[in-house]
């Protein structure tokens, strides 16, 4: 634990080097002589605001491809801190408009609202309570025209090749190390080669030997183009030395590439091949400022990464954009090595395109734990500590850098009770944490002036390192794990602000490791690119432990809340949370499939439903028998809606709820009952769980595209219109899902055969279709499988059994009776009794 004093001197020598100036000092003259008046919102001429509002987005811009409110807000905020105003109204007020200013000048991505919304569901300023408060995403012509001369650049040609004849001979020659690429490499290294794009693209997941095919096409275009005609960039320091080291070419990080371009002219020349390695890590604006000077000089740039790893901390999303508009024409390594079990090279494609069943096959293997924080961080060390004792290569990946540091202090702490380390001589670091000779660190910040002896190696960002001595004035003597030569000293100031433990590491840290085995700790708020990175570290093994008892600020409910909640559930939310940024192109249609998917307009449809028909229901159950105790106290409770939401599908199956509820109420009494709303739901959907009448007097279920109850009775004009409009939408959406995805030919509706060539049968085969369709995009169902896996919570089992009953009656059935009774593809026997 460090003193106050000795944080205190920590913030003083930081304050000092940001502000170039003598923290105290500064201080001193800011508070002290004639000081200014402190400022009132007033006082801020509009011209200035207005000034500022641009530099806000042009600030956020450099950073997002897409931003918010609250991202124009934190800018502002942040641009007006040196001020002094009389009050924190003045600030807020100032702040304000200086985001208002900034909206104005940002381009709306967010569509209008589709459909009105009544008076009650708006807010006093005319907006619908249906958008949530500032969540219109922004942009900037800036960032479309920057991504729109990546698109252009990518689909120019001619741009420098190698002949075919060469690339076929590289291509049939093993390696020095004896590697012979496969098919796919083979594929995607031709295709780049011959291809004559100035820009190109190729994809490769976790695992898929990118560095064997970037080898090979190394050789390639420097027997065509001469040595020296390739050279490597990447993001970071540690990846362009990795990239380096593989190839055996010169690199650079992109940010030092472009400063020495700017002060010292360094370019490209034509014929040559610039390789960005961890292209999805690279920002918009950095990519278009270098594949622009490669275009003028007449070089070919070639991004290599995978879109479903992580992505940039500047304006991003530019890689995922270029690979989406190649479509099927990308060259990509589909074939993934790194893996000792087949059956996990397949689980790793299935993690990267988010595809939920993948839980399942983990389930399967053993490999998710689940239950509170504290039992999976022991769980999860306690597994890394024993493979570590077994001599394998782990690694521990943790979500939160708390989680991290405490993981590394453990470690530490252990490897000095084994012996294996010795505390006597050890030096604090940044988190808090002490480290001694025979540690494991990592380090936090470049800086080129830390260089080995010969001069070779220099200390990076993200770099681990193992200590081999600590000198008294706290400056330390550092190599690379498992190297006997190229040691660096690194001094006290750096070891204490920049130096971590490495025992323990983020996702973040751990994208470019390969290990042995990987144990992945995972929150509800991990995303799905964290979970695919952490979960393909390890050769032989990959374990998640997954905490359920830590809540997930950005979803409601979480899964804390839920005494349901299990490690399946908790990793299907991570599955379908993407924490990708989007390019603006992408965004724009992002938004538009957001606010116009059967899922939003379901919730707003059913939540105006349930206004709407509110007085209808209470009246229902005031005169349904209870007391006005008990009336009341159903009308009061938290199951009230779950209640009208059956009430409203009762009705849809054509139930006569006037005489139906109260024999329901009569038929036992509530003196048990904690709530009778809750009672209520349960008879009333065991009474209904069919449509009523019998033979062929019974009517088929009034639902909206085969799922969602119609909702009946007299309503409000501005009711009945709401509703209306959302039903039309959603059935066009369903609709033009369904076709969208026969043409396409996506695999689910493989299963659907063709509609019949009468005109009732193509009627009645396209209204199942479309429930299948509607319930794929109410649930996010992305498998191959129509109805893909096995569905969470009441209301998707419910809509689970009405879109396998469509499916149903439109899988042929096979002869035999037998055979006919079994559900079709993609149906399994599960869910709930309706």
């Amino acid at each position: 634990m460090r003193s106050l004093a000795d944080l205190t001197a920590g913030w003083r020598e930081r304050a000092t080097g940001l502000l170039g100036a003598d923290a105290t000092g500064w201080a001193s003259n800011l508070t002290s002589g004639q000081a200014a008046r402190p400022l009132q919102a007033g006082d801020i001429p509009l011209e200035t605001i207005a000034e500022l509002g641009a530099s806000v987005v042009e600030m956020v811009g450099e950073k997002r491809s897409t931003w918010r409110r609250w991202n124009l807000h934190a800018e502002a905020s942040r641009q007006t801190m040196g001020w002094r105003f009389a009050t924190v109204q003045d600030r807020e007020a100032i702040v304000g408009m200086i985001a208002d200013t900034a909206e104005q000048a940002s381009l709306r991505l967010t569509p209008p609202e589709l459909a009105s919304s009544p008076a009650v569901f708006r807010r006093t300023d005319g907006t619908s309570v249906f958008r949530p408060k500032h969540s219109t995403v922004f942009s900037s012509t800036v960032l479309l025209e920057t991504e729109d001369r990546l698109l252009d650049r990518a689909g120019t040609r001619p741009g420098p090749v190698v002949d075919v004849g060469t690339v076929e001979r590289v291509v049939a020659k093993p390696d020095r190390q004896g590697r012979q690429l496969g098919p796919d490499q083979a594929d995607a290294l031709t295709k780049v080669a011959v291809s004559g794009r100035l820009l190109d693209v190729l994809v490769g997941p976790a695992g898929a030997g990118k560095t064997t095919a970037m080898s090979a096409l190394r050789r390639a275009w420097e027997r065509q183009h001469g040595a020296g005609s390739v050279v490597g960039l990447a993001p970071s320091a540690v990846a362009a030395q990795v990239l380096g080291d593989d190839l055996g070419i010169p690199t650079e990080n992109t940010a030092k590439w472009w400063q020495n371009h700017l002060t010292h002219g360094t370019t490209f020349q034509p014929g040559q091949l610039v390789i960005i390695d961890e292209a999805s890590l690279a920002g918009t604006l950095s990519l278009d400022r270098i594949t622009g000077l490669a275009a003028e000089a007449g070089a070919k740039v070639l991004l290599v990464g995978d879109y479903g790893q992580l992505q940039s901390v500047d304006a991003g999303g530019a890689f995922r954009m270029l690979v989406a508009d190649r479509g099927e024409e990308a060259p990509e390594l589909t074939l993934v090595h790194r893996f000792v079990n087949e059956w996990e090279k397949t689980a790793s494609l299935d993690l990267r395109h988010g595809r939920t069943r993948v839980i399942d096959t983990y389930l399967a293997h053993d490999r998710i734990a689940d239950g509170d924080a504290e039992d999976m961080i022991d769980a999860a060390y306690a597994a890394w500590r024993a493979d570590r004792d077994a001599g394998r290569e782990s690694v521990l990946i943790a979500e939160t850098r708390e989680d991290v540091t405490a993981l590394n202090a453990r470690a530490r702490a252990d490897l000095i009770l084994d012996g294996t380390i010795s505390p006597s001589r050890d030096v604090a670091l940044a988190e808090g944490t002490r480290a001694g000779v025979g540690d494991t660190i990592i380090t936090r910040r470049n800086d080129r002036r830390l260089r080995t002896g010969t001069g070779r190696d220099w200390v990076r960002n993200g770099q681990r390192w193992q200590i081999t001595d600590v000198r008294d004035d706290g400056s330390i003597t550092i190599r690379k794990p498992g190297r006997r030569f190229g040691a660096i000293v690194l001094p006290a100031d750096y070891v204490a602000e920049h130096v971590d433990l490495g025992y323990a590491l983020t996702a973040h840290r751990a994208q470019g490791v390969t290990t042995d085995t990987a144990h992945v700790l995972v929150e509800p708020t991990t995303t799905r690119e964290n979970f695919y990175v952490s979960m393909t570290r390890g050769r032989e093994a990959n374990r998640a432990y997954v905490i359920l008892d830590r809540p997930d600020d950005h979803a409601a409910p979480h899964p804390s809340d839920n005494e349901e909640a299990t490690g399946r559930s908790v990793l299907f939310g991570v599955m379908q949370h993407s924490g990708a940024e989007a390019s603006a192109h992408e965004a724009i249609t992002a938004e538009q499939e957001q606010r116009g998917s059967i899922a939003q307009l379901a919730a707003e449809y059913e939540t105006i439903a349930a206004a709407a028909q509110h007085d209808r229901w209470a009246t229902l159950i005031r005169a349904s028998g209870l007391t006005t105790e008990q009336a009341d106290a159903t009308l009061a409770s938290e199951a009230f809606g779950a209640l009208t939401a059956e009430l409203r599908r009762a009705e849809a199956n054509h139930h006569d709820l006037d005489t139906l509820f109260p024999r329901l109420v009569a038929a036992r009494g509530f003196e048990d009952a904690d709530d009778i709303a809750k009672v209520l739901h349960y008879r009333v959907a065991r009474a209904t769980t069919g449509p009523a009448g019998s033979g062929r007097t019974r009517k088929a279920p009034a639902l909206i595209v085969g799922l969602i109850p119609h909702a009946r009775g007299e309503f409000a004009p501005d009711m009945r219109l709401a509703l209306t409009e959302r039903r039309e939408l959603i059935e066009a959406r369903a609709d033009a899902i369904l076709g969208t995805a026969r043409q396409a030919a996506e695999p689910w509706t493989t299963v659907l055969g063709d509609p019949p060539a009468d005109e009732r049968g193509a009627a009645r085969w396209r209204r199942d279709a479309r429930t299948v369709a509607a319930y794929r995009d109410r649930y996010g169902i992305t498998d191959d499988t129509p109805l893909g896996p096995n569905p969470v919570g009441t209301s998707q089992k419910i809509d689970h059994a009405h879109a396998a009953t469509a499916l149903r009656r439109l899988t042929p059935r096979p002869s035999g009776r037998d055979e006919a009774r079994r559900p079709p593809v993609g149906v399994e026997r599960h869910g709930p009794s309706l």
